[in-house]
């Protein structure tokens, strides 16, 4: 009815089957960005926010979040991820979060990596938002992709 995939013919919405998929390494790769405060930045750099080391929790939620990813995100697919990473750079005015989801399997890994990315700065304006109320988070992006049958892609900047 629609083409997209989806919705069955009558336009209801329904998991894709990937079953005849050939099973592929995949990778994404997603970024994403909180702006903050000088202080509440250098607070969060030098370890000193009173509910902890806010990066190694955020590291932890990530990669937790990755792995729920299937329970949040209607129709997308449970799937046994082989590796998550998530990274931060701090900078004066914030951090950077990349973060990485890999699989051996028939669907890929964005929305994972983009969930990843996502739950790491919502940790981040948690733990920090006593020091600063008006963080901003934006610029969450799939930064690449590889495997699959549409094959790799990459953000060009």
């Amino acid at each position: 009815m629609t083409g997209l995939t989806h919705l069955d013919d009558d336009g209801a919405a329904r998991m894709v089957d990937v079953g005849a998929k050939a099973v592929t390494a995949r990778e994404a790769v997603a970024s994403g960005r909180i702006d903050m405060s000088a202080n509440a930045a250098k607070a969060i750099a030098d370890g000193l926010v009173k509910k902890g080391d806010v990066l190694a929790v955020a590291r932890v939620a990530g990669i937790m979040a990755a792995k729920k990813t299937a329970d949040l995100i209607p129709l997308c697919h449970p799937i046994a991820l082989s590796a998550v990473t998530v990274d931060f750079l701090p900078d004066d005015s914030g951090v950077t979060v990349t973060a990485t989801a890999r699989t051996a399997g028939q669907t890929g890994v964005e929305m994972e990596a983009l969930t990843a990315a996502s739950v790491a700065l919502l940790t981040i304006y948690d733990m920090a938002k006593a020091l600063d109320k008006a963080m901003v988070i934006g610029a969450v992006q799939l930064e690449s992709k590889t495997g699959g049958k549409s094959g790799d892609w990459r953000r060009v900047p």
